[in-house]
């Protein structure tokens, strides 16, 4: 059996994925309301779209290229989206936390 460093990547993505989803389910409890809830329950959902994209990357040789590329370029716009609305929300707790 030959050694597929690309498969290793993958499951070491997709496990990262699951812990980084196991964090934001469990933090989602001490997230207030409000503005930080709303943006809380969105990064919720962007984390399990991206654990959706990240376990469809150990089948990529059996699907063909356009949907690869397609799948590959959803999980980078919600990357944007993910960390434009985590930028966000960092912002606004540290200009809170400076008045």
């Amino acid at each position: 059996m030959k050694f597929d460093v690309n498969m290793v990547i993958s499951v070491a993505a997709i496990l990262v994925m699951f812990y980084c989803l196991w964090l934001v389910l469990s933090l989602k409890r001490n997230v207030p309301g409000g503005v930080v809830g709303e943006k809380w329950r969105l990064l919720t959902v962007l984390v399990v779209l991206f654990t959706v994209g990240y376990l469809t990357t150990p089948f990529f040789g059996m699907l063909p290229q356009s949907l690869i590329s397609l799948i590959v370029s959803l999980i980078f716009l919600f990357g944007a989206i993910y960390v434009v609305i985590t930028v966000k929300l960092i912002y606004r707790i540290i200009e809170e936390l400076s008045a």
